[in-house]
């Protein structure tokens, strides 16, 4: 496939904007991977009209697909976890072109995984996590038991993440098979949760405690990212200048849940200020110097 695809791929190695170049061919009859098509040429390039451009290609019996993505739409793949495929594209397919060693260059980014990429990932998932929760608490109050089944397994999706970026790795696609290795004791309330043979209610029941404890014994490695963000300036944020702020971005649609989680946990305190309206007022956050050590 790689001798059918070359003039593609050639073409587009000699455009200057391009980065590199990666071909993932398809190892499995079935390869959510690849979308099922047989290959995928991934072809990194530093700006484009089009932050993502796909093309999919037929030769005989074969199918193949073109992925142009621009740098920074790659980059928000890795730091958000919106496009977990890309991460097994980087690490497990064959570099074709590579510009000034682009590619090498940012797969031992990826192997270090540094500090701030790791916290901002991790915060994203714990984040998450407190939603599913809380999500997941509430049909269960509600006697909606599949509901809140469907909650907590993602719930639990979350925390086995978080606790693969605790342990310094990437979480792949396969994220179990990870999770049973490094935090066993998380994997066996999955498979207590899926086939237990207790009633869905119980299981649910003893889950919602064991989750409990978990999102308390990691809250300090969880909200990390978000407390050091608060804390770079001694006055109070709004919670518009702290939703709009770039570094929160990837994980904006659930601050809100997770910011009264800080408040309610006494890591994050809140000041009132008056607004026009009689005793209404407006509400800001900061961390106290001692909850920042």
């Amino acid at each position: 496939m790689e001798d059918v695809l070359r003039p593609i791929y050639q073409e587009r190695a000699s455009n200057g904007d391009t980065l590199g170049i990666i071909l993932i061919e398809k190892k499995k009859s079935e390869s959510p991977v690849t979308d099922n098509l047989d290959a995928v040429i991934l072809v990194i390039v530093k700006d484009a009209e089009q932050s993502l451009f796909v093309k999919h290609y037929q030769y005989k019996d074969e199918t193949a697909g073109l992925f142009v993505v621009t740098e920074s739409l790659l980059h928000d793949w890795i730091s958000n976890g919106t496009n977990r495929r890309v991460v097994e594209w980087l690490f497990n397919g064959k570099v074709l072109f590579d510009r000034n060693e682009y590619v090498d260059s940012f797969k031992q980014r990826l192997h270090s995984f540094p500090c701030e990429d790791r916290l901002r990932k991790m915060g994203i998932e714990f984040a998450k996590l407190i939603r599913r929760f809380i999500e997941g608490k509430d049909f269960y109050e509600s006697k909606h038991y599949l509901d809140a089944f469907n909650h907590m397994v993602h719930a639990l999706h979350h925390l086995g993440r978080l606790s693969v970026l605790e342990h310094g790795f990437h979480p792949e696609i396969t994220v179990w098979n990870q999770v049973k290795k490094i935090e066993p004791q998380i994997y066996k309330l999955y498979e207590e949760l899926v086939i237990g043979g207790e009633s869905l209610e119980k299981r649910l029941e003893l889950l919602f405690l064991a989750i409990e404890f978990l999102i308390t014994e990691r809250k300090g490695s969880g909200t990390k990212h978000l407390v050091s963000l608060l804390a770079r300036k001694s006055e109070a944020w709004a919670f518009a200048d702290i939703i709009n702020h770039p570094e929160v971005k990837s994980y904006a649609i659930d601050l809100g849940v997770l910011l009264e989680f800080l408040v309610e946990k006494e890591i994050v305190s809140v000041c009132n200020v008056e607004t026009k309206g009689k005793g209404l007022y407006h509400r800001y956050y900061y961390v106290e110097t001692h909850n920042e050590e």
